[in-house]
Order: structure tokens, then sequence, then C-alpha cells
């Protein structure tokens, strides 16, 4: 067979890209490692429940374009995100809001809450005094860092743990830029995001996958390296969404990512577990970061309930990577990788992981239709 595109993974980026292509006329084949399609946003069905099975994804945008989009292939609910953190015994409401502050201190006005955080946060910048001992300087790591944005008690109770664990290091051992800002509220107020458009498709994310990929050839179960060795198709260019370094064969070396490992329980008799969707565990003690309640995205009454514990990992070869370190060694690393898919000729790099950078998901759709719009129709 001859195609135009063949599109190496069927995650948003890929599904989105082989919908557009199609719709321009041209014929797409489409492959994937693993067994089913749609990548890391893939839900399937329990006890009647729709499970999020590479952690929880909520759909949230501002981008009124992309929302009309996604709105093509499914009806959203009205979903917030609320998640919660547990500190021990203590249970804080995120994001950093009047209701966590009122928990902490005791307090109840913006005004009480304000004083508390700028105490602390004019402790932590004494604390950043020059070699020579005059002056001040910046953040050197991540602890000072979120030490300066938010002060001691906010970064120790629900920052410091959990920021570990997702990256296996110490927070002094982080560089700084990791975070450039810390939200804080001085409402009450918990929805975590600030966007316009926010929701869970009703259906799950699997569904969407489906009808952008309508009419499109697919084929689970292959990697890139067996496709190209075992068939006679041709096509005349290829969207890549792998990892970008090992599509070259790591010449320049690896790239580092996290990894995420998920361990999925059915409680049967149990209608709800958490009272929430998206619970954190914020001391470094406990080894996963949260645990979701697949149910409570779509408001579920079910007899039943499923849970998911997301522990992260160090990433091996072989291992799935689900989070780029964007740190300054791998960004120089990556910069010899990009050189290198510019000049790859017909193959279009994209992606989390062909372009080595963190997207949530409307910032897939957004990119994805960038691209496609770089190849009209002819």
């Amino acid at each position: 067979m001859n195609y135009d595109w063949l599109i190496v993974g069927t995650g948003l980026f890929g599904a989105v890209f082989a919908h557009e292509m199609q719709g321009a006329g041209k014929k797409c084949l489409c492959i994937d490692k693993r067994e089913h399609p749609g990548g890391n946003i893939y839900t399937e069905e329990k006890r009647g429940i729709l499970v999020h099975k590479y952690g929880a994804h909520i759909f949230h945008t501002s981008d009124k374009e992309v929302w009309e989009y996604v709105n093509r292939f499914a009806e959203f609910n009205h979903y917030v995100n609320s998640p919660i953190a547990v500190y021990g015994d203590e249970i804080y409401n995120l994001p950093f809001n009047m209701n966590t502050f009122s928990k902490m201190w005791g307090i109840r006005t913006p005004e009480e809450a304000m004083a508390i955080i700028e105490r602390q946060k004019q402790e932590a910048a004494s604390k950043l005094g020059t070699a020579g001992g005059t002056g001040k300087r910046e953040p050197a790591n991540l602890e000072e860092q979120a030490l300066s944005l938010v002060g001691r008690d906010v970064y120790e109770k629900l920052v410091k743990g959990y920021t570990e664990k997702q990256w296996g290091r110490s927070c002094a051992e982080l560089p700084a830029f990791i975070i450039r800002r810390l939200p804080v509220r001085f409402t009450y107020d918990n929805n975590y995001f600030n966007d316009r458009y926010q929701g869970i498709p009703i259906g799950g994310y699997t569904r969407i996958v489906e009808k952008l990929l309508g009419g499109v050839e697919v084929r689970l179960g292959v990697t890139y390296r067996e496709f190209i060795k075992n068939t006679a198709d041709t096509f005349d260019r290829v969207l890549y969404t792998g990892m970008v370094d090992e599509y070259f064969d790591y010449c320049y070396g690896e790239l580092q990512y996290r990894s995420l490992r998920f361990e999925e329980e059915v409680l049967e008799g149990c209608g709800n577990y958490q009272g929430n969707a998206v619970v954190n565990y914020t001391r470094r003690e406990v080894p996963y970061t949260r645990i979701i309640e697949h149910k409570h995205f779509e408001f579920g009454t079910q007899p039943d309930t499923v849970i998911t514990r997301e522990y992260p990992t160090d990433w091996h070869r072989g291992d799935e990577p689900y989070y780029p370190v964007n740190d300054e060694a791998n960004g120089k690393l990556y910069e010899k990788y990009a050189m290198l898919a510019a000049a790859e000729k017909n193959v279009v790099f994209g992606g989390r992981l062909g372009q080595y950078k963190y997207f949530d998901m409307d910032k897939v759709i957004a990119e994805a239709l960038k691209t496609a719009k770089k190849f009209p129709p002819e």
C-alpha cells in the first residue's frame, strides 16, 4: 500500500494530525506500540466506571478554538478539578487558597494570610546572602525558590515531599526554574485551574480518539523500528511522536525522563473511597504521590469503586517515559537532537516526546493543528 503519511503514535497529537490530514484528502496509516489507541489519555471501563489508565486527565483550556474543536468529538460534563492534599493527619485544599490557609493557621481573612506568607517570605529572603555578606542573590535551587514564593509552612507541608517524589531528588538539588511561580489565591476558591473551559468528556477520552481516527487505518502493537523493517508499505512523509533521542539511536546519549507506575485496585462494595477524584499525598515517606478515584470524574454512583495509586519512578530504557526532565543539561542535549530532527527529510517530530516538552492536552491539540496547517490540501 502507498500512503501519504505514516503517523507513529495514536495519542492526542497523532490522532488530531491524522484527522486533519485525512480531511485534507491524504491517505494515512497510524501505528502504535501499545495494543490500544489513545496514548496516555486512554480510558477503559471497569464496573461501569471509566478508568484513566495512565493517570488523571482533566481537560482545561482558555483557547476557544481548541475548546470548540474538541467539542466536535465529545460532550463534556461540568467536572471542576478541586484536588485535596493529605499531610499526615491533616487535609488541605488545593490550589493554595483561603481554605488552605484557614486550615493551616486558624485564620479567616485574606489580610491575615497575606501577613503570614509575607513574613515567611522575608525570612527566606534574609537567608539568601551573597558570599561576601552584602546584598542578596537569586534562589539557587527549587527549595530556595519555593520558600521565596510561599514561605516555609506551605512549602514544607504541601510542596517539598510531593516534589521530591515526583523528581526523585531533594528539592535542594533541583534547579530553581522548575518552579517559576506557585499560584496563591486569597479567595475561598478550590478550582485548581484558571481556564475558562473545563470538564471530562462524557464517554471517556478513548471515544474522542476513536472518532478522530475514524476512517484512518490503524495498526496496533507494533513499534516504528519493527514496522519499517518488516513492511512493504511505502509512505511519503512520517509524523513521529515517539522519543526523539530513540529515533536517532541515542547517538548523543539519553535524554532524561521520569516514569510512573500505576497500582490499580477494584474495591467491591465500596461506593466512595476518598470522596474526591484526586487526593495528593505530600509527605515524602508515603511512596505514592496521589490516589485517583475515577468514578468522581463523572459523579458516579456505582456500588463499587476503582482507585489508582501513582508512583513516580526513575526511567530506564524500555520504561514508558511520562515527563521530560527539562533542566539545563537536558535542554542542551535536546538542542542537538532538534538540529538532527530539523534536518531529517520528510519526517516531522511532534508531541511531548518528539519535541521533548511537557504539554497539557489543549496545547497538544493546538500544536497538532498548527503542524497540520503546514500541509494544506494540494
